[in-house]
């Protein structure tokens, strides 16, 4: 659905109610009679202490604390300016859903653009990027009474960056991304690490049997683990990687294997995604996203910005279900569930410019697997 088709639903008044509350927040709703969506409510959070903001951040939870570490921005010039992509090494800990961001220590390397989640109160971050290259390790990063420690984890088989990956259970997976910045093709890859024998390693699985992608959206439901949409690559004429916006989703459980879905109604590459459950089902929203409506929009000083849409599958129904209109327009984020509320901290809007923003979603009855 194009976003002027999304604006004539509303003129029509096909059920989708806009809530603007007095605090600034704003939320999106439906009866039960409008293909069962249900409410989303947003509101901004404490905003990040940069000028500029960062996207490929890792995000998750520990010690009762949300933690934003890593990431990259472009500070002095934008990228179409000739700008460098530099990448931080930060970590940030917000202790208070009202309080403020404070700067509680460093990564060994700056790194951004690997998979992260939460788990065992701590943040667990496999792989990613910087401007030496993509990296394999991991690493766990905990809160604990005013103290930061980052602890090894198990690295990955090789390195990568722009993958995806969720925990399902206590196994985190990972699959795709690609192995170098100027890869013409994503890897054709899929692993597993179980948590409660780390002493494994990581586990090579059957690979998706859809194309190869890069910046897929992931998540988790019940066990299941759920791939969908992401980039592919080709070689373009001059050499250089050229995207596929891909529409295709999956499903891979433990015991069955890879299934196929129904398609997105549109790309959502590099979208967030959360996961609402519910008695007998679940739900999962993805965020924004780049729906390659702007060919080549990599370095587009004029670039629109990024979808301000989400779309919500139904797990139990297995099907799509439109929103439209959400307050944000933003790629290559990280969500964190933290005190009852999904958190999503910076990101890009458009190619090449982040933001310092940090929108937090009450979607009634979300929650983590």
């Amino acid at each position: 659905m194009s976003r002027s088709a999304a604006k004539a639903i509303l003129r029509r008044g096909l059920g989708l109610v806009l809530f603007l509350g007095l605090d600034g927040s704003c939320g999106f709703g439906a009866s039960s009679s409008t293909n069962g969506l249900s409410e989303l409510r947003w509101a901004k959070g404490p905003a990040m202490p940069d000028r500029e903001g960062w996207a490929g951040s890792f995000c998750g939870v520990s010690g009762g604390a949300l933690l934003v570490v890593g990431g990259a921005n472009f500070p002095d010039r934008k990228p179409w300016e000739g700008g460098a992509k530099v990448w931080s090494d930060a970590v940030f800990v917000l202790e208070n859903p009202d309080g403020a961001w404070r700067l509680v220590g460093h990564l060994p390397k700056p790194l951004g653009y690997g998979v992260s989640v939460t788990a065992d109160d701590a943040l667990w971050c496999f792989g990613g990027s910087n401007q030496s290259g993509h990296f394999a390790e991991g690493f766990r990063v905990r809160w604990r009474a005013g103290h930061l420690q980052i602890e090894r984890a198990p690295a990955l088989p090789r390195s990568c960056a722009n993958m995806s990956g969720a925990l399902a259970g206590r196994t985190v997976y990972v699959t795709g991304g690609i192995e170098r910045s100027d890869s013409t093709e994503c890897l054709s890859v899929f692993w597993s690490l179980d948590l409660d024998h780390l002493e494994r390693g990581w586990r090579g699985l059957p690979s998706c049997p859809g194309s190869r992608r890069m910046l897929a959206v992931s998540a988790s439901v019940e066990g299941d683990f759920y791939l969908m949409s992401g980039a592919g690559l080709h070689r373009g004429p001059n050499g250089e990687p050229v995207r596929d916006y891909l529409r295709d989703a999956w499903r891979y459980r433990p015991d069955v294997g890879w299934q196929r879905l129904a398609d997105l109604p549109r790309p959502a590459v590099a979208a967030g995604i959360l996961t609402r459950r519910e008695t007998k089902a679940g739900r999962l929203l993805l965020v924004s996203g780049d729906d390659g409506a702007v060919p080549g929009n990599r370095g587009l000083a004029a670039h629109p910005g990024f979808p301000r849409e989400s779309i919500e599958y139904d797990v139990a129904a297995e099907r799509w279900m439109h929103r439209s209109l959400i307050p944000i327009s933003r790629a290559t984020f990280t969500a964190g569930w933290w005190r009852e509320q999904w958190w999503m901290p910076g990101g890009e809007v458009r190619p090449g410019v982040r933001t310092t923003e940090v929108w937090r979603l009450n979607w009634g009855g979300a929650g983590e697997n």
